[in-house]
């Protein structure tokens, strides 16, 4: 029964002091999240989790290593992710202290802790239980805690039987080599192969048998609860609490059901994509669609010298056709899919990839580029140092066509541009360019040239043989491969 409650105009936190000279533990409340917050985190957060390299399942805690130590630079920080559910798992302790930030679950959280030394226990086993102490955290709460090496801990849920989650967190080992390691997991360390269970010891038997024992009494422990929205215990905290839990389920559940998934975005090594008033004089596109064409743009982003390797303009040309088909961008995919929902009901073309290189998708099986890119004319100059390909086709509303090129500069730089034309074929067609021509000037078509050219960065080939006297270079392949036929 909690007897006393104090008013505080900062963080609640509770502080125990240490039974062996050691750090004491703190425990800080930051702030409230949303009912059914934590459960639904939890979810989303442990799916992701299961997925990294580093999951290990053990000890009724899985965790992962997100960042481990650097040694050789002086760095022996590391930084866990773990997560600690329903079932709560068993007391133990480590070598190194602790600091970690956790969301509790829908049904709040109770941090257990006893600061004594293993000779106190030799001494008298029964010593654990004297310094035991509990602090209670309420649901969806977002809060810090942080210990000495060598203290005993446990979480679990805060109430009994929950069927809800004990937390999630981010913990920071300060010192991975902290404290007295057996040399085993010192070499764990050393070897930037150390897991949460590698780090672990639990409670000798004797300390376990009188947790289960009849004289252990969990009511009768000190406790600390921790709360912003309603003092504990009180009817408006019970009110919350049910609120939360019920909401925590439902939350959960749909999380659980959606799946998880996430994204990793850049601005393509900010590089600048720029738009030119016209396109190249050498252009193909300016061959294109005679006079008839009604609007037409140019992009062009230059990569720095030695930013690709020395291949022939030919090759970079298909490794920039490849980017285009395998590193799309997200939003362009999106809007098309949304593009593609409000015409096709007019039996209009749809596809997946922007329009620019929409036919790149195409099944034809003649006037291909690298004897597997679909275009409608192609052109690369005798010394290789310049190549281009025609994209396009005819719908209903008008015809568009692309022009991608590449061209090798004499210092050692490379342009690569996407130029396009339109010609409408009728008033709907006018219609539709004016409604898209903004975001495809100013998003669609820089974006695609940008996130193609990392690719062919990140995919730059490489010469398949040395080059013969007269620097002639036999072959050129990818450093990963083909990306396979469109």
């Amino acid at each position: 029964m909690l007897a006393l409650t104090r008013v505080v105009q900062t963080f609640p936190s509770a502080c125990i002091p240490s039974q062996s000279d050691g750090l004491p533990v703190e425990v800080s409340l930051i702030a409230q999240l949303g009912h059914g917050a934590g459960d639904q985190l939890f979810a989303g957060v442990m799916a992701r989790q299961r997925g990294h390299a580093n999951y290990v399942d053990a000890m009724d805690e899985p965790s992962t290593r997100i960042g481990g130590v650097d040694l050789e630079k002086g760095d022996a920080t590391s930084l866990y992710s773990f997560g600690v559910g329903a079932k709560g798992h068993p007391f133990h302790r480590h070598a190194g202290h602790r600091v970690f930030t956790a969301v509790s679950g829908s049904a709040g959280a109770q941090l257990r802790f006893s600061t004594v030394s293993p000779a106190q226990i030799e001494h008298d086993p029964r010593s654990f239980l004297r310094s035991l102490r509990f602090i209670d955290v309420p649901p969806d709460s977002l809060f810090t805690v942080r210990f000495g090496g060598e203290t005993w801990h446990q979480f679990a849920p805060l109430a009994a039987k929950s069927p809800h989650p004990a937390f999630f967190a981010l913990s920071c080992h300060t010192n991975e080599l902290g404290g007295v390691l057996p040399e085993d997991v010192r070499a764990q360390v050393m070897a930037n192969e150390a897991t949460i269970p590698s780090l672990t010891e639990l409670l000798p038997p004797s300390v376990i048998d009188l947790l289960h024992g009849r004289e252990f009494d969990p009511q009768a422990v000190p406790t600390i609860a921790l709360s912003l929205d309603a003092p504990a215990g009180s009817a408006q905290s019970a009110l919350c609490k049910a609120f939360r839990s019920a909401i925590g389920s439902i939350r959960s559940a749909w999380e659980r059901r959606r799946g998880v998934t996430g994204y990793q975005s850049d601005n393509g090594g900010g590089r600048t994509v720029e738009e030119l008033p016209a396109p190249p004089r050498d252009s193909l596109l300016r061959t294109q669609l005679g006079e008839g064409f009604h609007q037409q743009d140019t992009f062009r982003l230059i990569t720095e010298a030695g930013e690709l390797p020395a291949a022939p303009a030919s090759v970079l040309l298909a490794s920039l056709l490849d980017g285009f088909l395998e590193n799309s961008p997200v939003g362009v995919g999106r809007l098309m899919a949304f593009r593609n929902a409000l015409v096709k009901p007019l039996g209009l073309r749809t596809s997946p990839l922007g329009c620019p290189v929409s036919s790149l998708l195409g099944r034809q099986t003649c006037g291909l580029f690298a004897d597997r890119f679909p275009v409608i004319e192609q052109s690369v100059n005798a010394a290789d140092s310049r190549a281009q390909v025609i994209l396009g086709a005819d719908d209903k509303h008008l015809r568009f066509r692309s022009c991608v090129g590449v061209e090798i500069l004499s210092d050692g730089r490379v342009a690569l541009t996407m130029g396009t034309r339109v010609a409408f074929g009728n008033l709907f067609g006018r219609i539709y360019m004016a409604a898209i021509d903004k975001v495809h000037r100013s998003y669609v078509s820089p974006t695609m040239l940008r996130m193609a050219v990392e690719h062919v960065v990140v995919t730059a080939p490489k010469p398949s043989a040395h080059p013969d006297a007269s620097g002639r270079i036999e072959s050129w392949v990818p450093l990963h491969g083909s990306a396979g036929t469109a």
